[in-house]
């Protein structure tokens, strides 16, 4: 199985040569997903809008790597300050309504995100290989 970088338009790990995901054969894996707002290039200062936008640029890459937020298995969320964890978990469940059917999540307190990143998750997915 061939291993294929995953990128997308409007997301980037700055000059680090870092894809957004790696897919080998149904296996996708992300690397940290942040709230980065396309239209400024910027994170927005509010830990809200930074969750809504984690989630958006999350279901991008996925998409990119033809998966979508239903193949997800698990999903670690890495929360600067305590408020995150609200706001993580206003759009978790608007991503994942079914209490049945919802991904695995580890939630870490890690003061050591970059800048103004308050909230970065990553997410293992699992989907057909078609080749």
């Amino acid at each position: 199985m061939a291993r294929r970088s995953i990128n997308v338009e409007g997301f980037n790990h700055g000059a680090q040569p870092i894809p957004a995901a790696s897919r080998v054969g149904g296996l996708v894996a992300t690397g940290g997903i942040y709230g980065l707002d396309p239209a400024t290039g910027t994170l927005p200062d509010d830990v809200a809008e930074q969750a809504r936008l984690m989630f958006w640029q999350l279901q991008r890459v996925l998409a990119a790597a033809g998966a979508g937020m239903g193949d997800i298995a698990r999903m670690t969320i890495y929360a600067k300050v305590p408020e995150a964890r609200a706001a993580v978990n206003a759009e978790w469940l608007k991503a994942f309504p079914d209490e049945a059917s919802r991904p695995a999540r580890h939630t870490l307190a890690y003061e050591h995100l970059p800048a103004n990143m308050l909230v970065q998750c990553d997410a293992i997915a699992m989907v057909a290989d078609h080749g």
